[in-house]
């Protein structure tokens, strides 16, 4: 039986120079795992125009589900102005409010959350105090809680990060918001010490740590895995974290080693920043 996992978040336009693409890590979540065979659905909100309306017919070129997705009537959808002028720092500014900052819960989300094998969430998504309210009811629920931090600032506040730490099973961090979470705690900017810390203070299972052309590590029980990484032309860096989380989620719930999760993830994340956009069309047999 296929492996249940909803995401919970943000869907929207990534406007660049050469073009809008869609995107939201989300999103990019969602579409990586169902490629990879599992059976995800995305919790979020377009507004009620073309651009929603283009959104959901790109997710059903994927086949993915879009039951899930509101329509809200009083606020468009999300647009991100994007800046690639370097490809491996991209820049972005996000239009607010929109769709997605006013996600209404309802007992088929509820539902659908209550059977997973796993609830992906991170910060943007939850800027908006609707949005934050609906994902804290489905946090109750005692699936695997995978906390995708995905800091897009200005839109993050640490209190409201401490409280969704306090559901949070698996944290995923990039070695940037590691800082910005070291400094916030006021503690050693050095890897280890950062999840050492987290650990003791949080019911978190396990830390994953991207980092960038370096690979990856992992970390649990005082122990850390590392992954030197892929090297790869990269083409752009948009959505290359999030297929390290969907590439790790899969393996992860196969119950298969840490290591091999690891490695996937880099793997898979290394493939999608060699292609131009976040969400490129693959199968397993392409890696």
């Amino acid at each position: 039986m296929k492996h249940k996992v909803v995401v919970f978040g943000e869907m929207l336009w990534d406007c660049l120079p050469s073009g809008a693409v869609p995107g939201g890590a989300p999103m990019n979540v969602a579409l990586n795992l169902h490629q990879l065979g599992l059976n995800s659905r995305l919790i979020s909100s377009v507004g009620n125009d073309s651009d929603g309306q283009q959104l959901l017919e790109f997710l059903d070129s994927f086949s993915l589900p879009v039951d899930l997705i509101q329509i809200n009537q009083d606020y468009e959808t999300s647009k991100v102005l994007v800046n690639d002028e370097d490809p491996v720092n991209i820049k972005y500014t996000i239009v607010s409010p929109v769709a997605w900052d006013f996600i209404v819960w309802n007992p088929e989300m509820d539902k659908a959350v209550a059977s997973s094998d796993a609830l992906v969430f991170g910060t943007l998504g939850v800027r908006n105090t609707e949005s934050l309210n609906t994902l804290l009811k489905l946090l109750h629920h005692k699936t695997l809680r995978v906390f995708d931090v995905n800091f897009r600032p200005p839109f993050y506040d640490f209190e409201v990060i401490e409280n969704l730490l306090g559901y949070t099973d698996i944290l995923k961090i990039n070695e940037d918001e590691l800082v910005i979470f070291a400094d916030y705690f006021d503690i050693d900017h050095e890897v280890e010490k950062v999840c050492a810390y987290l650990d003791q203070h949080f019911p978190m299972d396990l830390i994953c740590v991207t980092l960038g052309s370096k690979g990856a590590l992992l970390y649990k029980d005082g122990k850390t895995i590392q992954h030197k990484g892929y090297k790869v032309q990269v083409a752009d860096s948009i959505g290359a974290g999030d297929a390290f989380l969907s590439g790790f989620i899969k393996v992860y719930l196969e119950e298969q080693s840490l290591g091999k999760a690891l490695d996937f993830a880099c793997k898979l994340g290394a493939f999608v920043a060699s292609k131009k956009g976040g969400t490129p069309k693959y199968g397993i047999g392409d890696l």
